[in-house]
């Protein structure tokens, strides 16, 4: 097997406690790996110089890491990161970052994956209705679902060594503004609040933009949407043959719960659904449920948001 790299997840700027469990992964594939710390300040690779298992740790400095982008952390990390099998989460974030790494060093990509045993990577594929077992045979980029891996010890002792790259920073500070002022992708955010057929006409998912403004959101959709209304794109599309995603909260509005559009979102953290029939299948995988109509739920909600967050 090829050299292992380790992509840190952050949180907070600081190093989440998954990034344990990406140690421990890439053990599996048969070799310690060097851990890269993205970072604008270097003593936060400090904190994980105890794990066990690292081969060694490269804080990788940088003006790109301050804010997340997909072009600029890939340019940064690509002129820092020695070449070999590259290892990181799974979140949407991660995912992104690694199918860009993989398209700059021409390398194949397993996402999601759930069981490493030598060169043998497993992840699920159809929703989670099956698995897919594939054989590495050089060099590759894989992302780790979280909570599957136990996390590495921390009786070890590694050394740190900081690396300035300064990437491609103008890249990453003209893509984050143009993030910043556009509303985020449902794939990216972990708040979404989603609209259905429910919702009477598109004009009315302005009701939504309302409330996902007020508390940093993405707006989805349902495929009933979708299908019904022009104005209503599939890229805001969540669901089987749409995008899948983890959010923290889900809200779904006027949404029956179709099978495909809970294969879709169904991990989310917690879900809220708003719908008129106290029937609609969604109520059985929702955590709240209000019976009610967009109407009347939707003022309220708002303002109780608004109220939250002054």
């Amino acid at each position: 097997m090829t050299e292992t790299i380790v992509i840190a997840e952050l949180n907070k700027n600081g190093v989440h406690p998954s990034t344990a469990e990406l140690i421990t992964a890439a053990q599996a594939l048969g070799a310690q790996p060097t851990l890269i710390v993205p970072c604008v300040d270097a003593s936060v690779a400090d904190a994980v110089t105890g794990w066990n298992g690292i081969k060694g740790i490269v804080a990788a400095k940088s003006g790109a890491f301050e804010h997340y982008d997909a072009a600029g952390w890939a340019s940064a990390l690509d002129a820092v990161m020695p070449q070999g099998t590259i290892v990181t989460g799974a979140s949407p974030q991660s995912k992104d970052l690694a199918a860009r790494i993989a398209a700059k060093r021409n390398l194949p990509v397993v996402q999601d994956a759930i069981s490493i045993d030598g060169t043998n990577v497993t992840s699920p594929v159809y929703s989670g209705k099956a698995m897919q077992t594939v054989s590495l045979s050089g060099a590759a980029v894989v992302s780790v679902r979280s909570n599957v891996f136990p996390p590495t010890s921390a009786d070890g002792q590694a050394s740190v060594s900081v690396v300035d790259t300064s990437g491609d920073v103008a890249t990453s500070v003209q893509e984050f503004m143009a993030r910043a002022s556009t509303r985020l992708d449902v794939a990216e955010a972990n708040i979404i609040i989603s609209g259905g057929r429910g919702m009477g006409a598109p004009e009315n998912f302005s009701h939504l933009e309302a409330i996902a403004d007020t508390i940093g959101a993405a707006v989805g959709a349902s495929r009933a949407a979708v299908d019904t209304w022009e104005a209503i794109p599939h890229s805001m599309q969540v669901g089987q043959t749409g995008k899948t995603v983890n959010p923290n909260l889900y809200i779904a509005v006027g949404i029956s719960g179709a099978i495909q559009h809970l294969a879709g979102m169904r991990s989310s953290k917690y879900i809220v659904a708003i719908n008129k029939d106290a029937d609609a299948p969604i109520f059985q995988h929702a955590d709240y449920g209000i019976v009610a109509t967009w109407e009347e739920a939707l003022p309220v909600l708002g303002s109780s948001l608004k109220a939250m967050m002054e």
